[in-house]
């Protein structure tokens, strides 16, 4: 039985009314019936935000079966409140809150879940996880979810949900309790400590409203990614820093429902590092000074040194701000704030109990030390390192361009440029000499850089540095086996010309799966899945060429009357008819050469970009 048809919109303000007349009514019939009955097993019904409305072609039932019930009555900014709906089986469920006074109003405030496998987050407008909804058609009788009070949240709230219990039988805006703010001045909400690492003896509250960018450079220290980014928008990752007399006020920002911290360090490696974590725990924001040994998980302090705690917690951006003394020398592991730095900031995944998981991408670095209390700066980072930088830029120059331009010309050109010369040798030779001589150099280049970077060999990357090893390999054989090429017209020149095709398809081929590999480590993370995309691309682009320059040179042999068997060799196109053909070859290696360049302006600027 299908669940939870497609929640429609057949009336934006008065849902699928059934007083609707004449022609009005037999439009609204079809739309219901043939444009929205598809069924959403998934949940994913997003189109229901306004009207919480299935389509299913029948009236919603009147008296509820099902009940929504919470664990309070009042509730603070930043506030989690547990949401129950239970009730005899059902298949499908859509659960909002909105303002109590308007309930027509869009919806308010984020929810978390409890259980992955029943319940899954949407998006309803611009306020992110602000409905829930169901991950399959399986009957259910009872779900649990958070609601996440945000900081601009109406006096009055109260839920709604949508049930169906079948496809024809289900019930609409079901009302469940309102839940209020008390008549407080400030929505401050006292903060629990739940470990050694959390000191009671400082005051924590709850951010009334968002940071912003104001005073960066001119009166803070600020670091921002992407580049001069909004700390209020949801893909800002923030840090600023501002002194006041001996102290620093410190405000993080970005969009992660874990974690986010960040070290000062004295290399650009992890390990000996003053650390500050802010970890959502239980719907709760915890702030915490670490020590990182290693690349082991952060040590918290069994001492709190800081002060002035805040944190927020509102559609799906973490803040938290503090403030501590420049000098710390009672507290160990606490560097000097009045010393430069490189500067980490990190965001990953944190469990229930507010245990944290290793960072889901490459940290933002700093590109140099900075001094936090120095001169106001606003400035960036990298979550790259620029010797991985320079190894995948020298490898996409290499093996996009300079390789590939070099096998098309020795592959379709020589009876083009067989009369032309260049420093006593034929035009064609020259070229795929020099663009395959640059493609050596520049990956044995690459090559050293990781290994620079590491200092050892790496035991995270996969099958990457393997297959980097064998590109490498062929790379080097290939001119060593062109050394020794046989003469034209010897014996073995057949077999080198076999050897010499089958080692640098190979090449390429490894190569190009290398990088497939590549984009996607952690050093390295190219957008997903625009990285993916773009090198099918790129390999679709020159695949292409190649077969529509072998469609033209068998076209042109077809008008020869008489082909000589020993005139048609691989690796050679030296039939007479090949040459009638040349301008159609030059066009066509222009704007291949055109297209190269395009593909690796768009995968250097995404490396500059990371």
């Amino acid at each position: 039985m299908a669940i939870l048809l497609r929640l429609g919109h057949c009336n934006r303000r008065t849902g699928c009314k059934m007083e609707l007349p004449g022609l009005a009514f037999a439009v609204w019939m079809f739309i219901c019936f043939y444009a929205s009955v598809d069924s959403y097993p998934s949940g994913k019904i997003r189109e229901a935000c306004t009207s919480m409305i299935p389509c299913h072609g029948s009236s919603p039932q009147l008296s509820p079966e099902h009940t929504i019930t919470v664990n309070g009555t009042e509730f603070k900014p930043g506030d989690n409140i547990e949401v129950h709906l239970s009730g005899p089986d059902f298949e499908g469920f859509f659960i909002q809150a909105r303002d109590a006074e308007h309930l027509d109003s869009p919806a308010v405030g984020s929810f978390m879940l409890v259980d992955r496998k029943l319940s899954q987050l949407l998006t309803c407008g611009r306020i992110k996880n602000s409905a829930v909804s169901h991950t399959s058609k399986a009957k259910k009788k009872y779900i649990k979810v958070y609601w996440i009070a945000p900081g601009d949240a109406p006096k009055r709230v109260q839920f709604l949900a949508t049930v169906v219990k079948k496809y024809k039988t289900f019930w609409v805006k079901i009302p469940g309790p309102v839940v209020s703010q008390p008549n407080a001045l400030s929505p401050t909400t006292p903060l629990h400590a739940t470990s050694e690492a959390i000191s009671t003896l400082h005051s924590v509250s709850y951010l009334s409203k968002p940071f912003n960018a104001s005073g960066c450079g001119s009166m803070k220290f600020c670091i921002r990614n992407p580049s001069n980014c909004d700390p209020e928008s949801a893909s800002c990752f923030f840090l600023s820093f501002q002194e006041e007399k001996s102290s620093v006020f410190i405000e993080m920002s970005g969009p992660s429902e874990g974690y986010l911290a960040f070290a000062l360090s004295h290399d650009q490696w992890m390990g000996g590092d003053d650390a500050y974590l802010c970890v959502n725990e239980d719907h709760r924001v915890h702030v915490s000074t670490a020590y990182l040994k290693g690349r082991s998980p952060p040590v918290l302090d069994s001492e709190n040194a800081l002060e002035d705690v805040s944190w927020r917690l509102v559609d799906g951006i973490l803040q938290c701000s503090f403030r501590r003394s420049i000098s710390l020398p009672a507290y160990k592991g606490r560097f000097n704030l009045n010393a430069s730095y490189y500067i980490f900031l990190a965001d990953g995944e944190a469990s229930e109990g507010g245990l944290i998981y290793k960072h889901r991408h490459q940290p933002l670095i700093t590109n140099g030390i900075y001094n936090v209390t120095g001169l106001p700066q606003d400035i960036g980072g990298s979550r790259s390192p620029q010797l991985i930088k320079a190894h995948g830029a020298l490898m996409f120059v290499a093996w996009i361009t300079t390789v590939s331009i070099g096998v098309i010309v020795a592959r379709f050109f020589k009876p083009v440029w067989s009369h032309s010369f260049l420093f006593g040798k034929e035009m064609w030779f020259q070229v795929h000499r020099v663009l395959m001589l640059t493609t050596v150099m520049l990956t044995s280049i690459s090559f050293v850089l990781p290994f620079i970077y590491r200092g050892c060999w790496s035991q995270q990357a996969g099958f990457h540095p393997y297959l980097g090893c064998t590109v490498m390999a062929l790379t080097i054989f290939q001119p060593l086996m062109a050394g020794f090429r046989p003469s034209r017209h010897a014996p073995r020149r057949q077999l080198f010309n076999w050897f010499h095709w089958s080692t640098g398809t190979t090449a390429r081929i490894l190569a190009v799966v290398t990088m497939f590999l590549g984009v996607d480590l952690p050093a390295l993370d190219l957008p997903d899945p625009w990285d993916t995309y773009t090198m099918v691309g790129f390999v679709a682009w020159h695949v292409g060429i190649e077969i529509l320059l072998e469609i033209h040179s068998y076209c042109l042999v077809r008008k020869v009357e008489v082909i000589e068997d020993d005139r048609v060799q691989i690796l050679q196109s030296l039939t007479s008819a090949e040459a009638e053909g040349r301008l159609f070859k030059q066009v066509v290696l222009t704007i291949y050469v055109c297209g190269n360049i395009v593909f690796l302006i768009a995968f250097l600027a995404a490396i500059n970009h990371i």
